[in-house]
């Protein structure tokens, strides 16, 4: 066993983890679609 697995920083889930960026990233692109959906509509 190494030092890192001794001490680790984070105890959480890993699973949340990703689901959280996959979440935060999915609302991103979602939202600049959207951004991008009303300007060629408006314009």
């Amino acid at each position: 066993m190494n030092v890192f697995e001794k001490d680790v920083q984070s105890k959480r889930n890993d699973a949340i983890d990703s689901g959280m960026g996959f979440i935060f990233s999915f609302v991103f692109f979602a939202l600049i679609f959207t951004i991008g959906t009303v300007i060629k509509l408006v314009g």
